[in-house]
């Protein structure tokens, strides 16, 4: 008799401590794959361009200065184009400066404009990873046909520019 009682309990005790998580959404579990996958492709390029004595924004801000010479641009337009946001540009701004990647000048005819540009030892350093980058993402998406990467970067473009609407 005592055994019926105490198999009776349990199960109700234990059900009542157990918290309940609801099913996670559709958007949610999304969400998450898209971050663990970014995550994943930006570790293995982040030990790259660490091989280079680069970190991530870094590399990024020499591609972007690439892309916009011979004018460069000034701290704003390259903070807007960063792929992720760098509260302090500045900062970041002066220690590549320091390392002869980048120089920054004060244009004559709006002071405070400040504008910068790539050097020949930043397109130096860029130019010997453009290389091995294109190989590593060619590797990271080894597996994917040429149809669905198409298909998953017209969709994540479409999340992009969603938030941007």
């Amino acid at each position: 008799m005592t055994l019926v009682v105490i198999t009776t309990i349990i199960p109700v005790v234990t059900s009542r401590y157990r918290p309940s998580r609801p099913p996670a959404s559709l958007e949610s579990r999304v969400f998450v794959a898209l971050l663990q996958a970014a995550d994943t492709l930006s570790q293995d390029a982040e030990q790259l361009v660490k091989a280079a004595g680069l970190t991530g924004a870094q590399y990024n801000v020499l591609r972007i200065l690439r892309g916009a010479e011979p004018a460069g641009l000034p701290c704003s337009g390259i903070g807007d184009r960063m792929i992720s946001h760098d509260p302090d540009i500045t900062r970041l701004l002066d220690r590549m400066e320091k390392r002869g990647l980048i120089t920054r000048e004060r244009q004559t005819d709006d002071r405070r404009v400040v504008k910068t540009r790539i050097t020949p030892q930043g397109l130096s350093l860029l130019k010997t990873l453009d290389q091995p980058m294109h190989d590593l993402h060619k590797r990271q998406f080894r597996h994917m046909r040429n149809s669905r990467l198409k298909t998953l970067g017209t969709l994540l473009e479409e999340v992009r520019d969603g938030k941007k609407g």
